[in-house]
């Protein structure tokens, strides 16, 4: 099967970073990221199935955060939905990297409907990642 006949379509994602070595190791050692084509300027990763890219563009803007739940969600953030089993085997991998979090990994809107487990970190760019997980995959769009 070739890429185009994939059921699921696949996205394109592009962010800035500041040093592509920091990038290297952070997606490729700490998140376990598979390397694809890269250039003096930018790497392609394999963000379990869609293509993530990191550029070299040096300077960040000022963060902004929006209250979720009780607590300071970093706008803008990227990340992907996982099983249960893969999200708290990344938190893991994570913290015996000794990469810190921005919300540490719990439990989001407990009891209610779109209940999931999730997580904030920030790349060495301080581009901020989410990674959660939905124990019924039917709350994920669930109102």
């Amino acid at each position: 099967m070739s890429v185009l006949d994939s059921p699921i379509p696949r996205f394109h994602l592009a962010v800035p970073v500041d040093d592509l070595d920091a990038a290297r190791a952070f997606y490729g050692g700490v998140l376990g990221l598979t390397q694809g084509r890269s250039a003096e300027r930018w790497v392609d990763w394999d963000l379990h199935g869609h293509q993530f890219v990191t550029h070299l563009a040096p300077g960040r803007q000022a963060r902004v955060h929006n209250p979720v739940d009780g607590h300071d969600v970093p706008v803008p953030h990227f990340g992907l939905i996982l099983t249960v089993e893969r999200f708290h085997e990344l938190a893991e991998r994570v913290r015996a990297a000794g990469t810190g979090f921005v919300i540490e990994p719990h439990v989001r809107f407990a009891g209610q409907p779109g209940e999931q487990w999730t997580m904030f970190l920030l790349d060495p760019a301080g581009n901020a990642l989410e990674f959660k997980a939905f124990a019924d995959d039917d709350q994920v769009f669930a109102v």
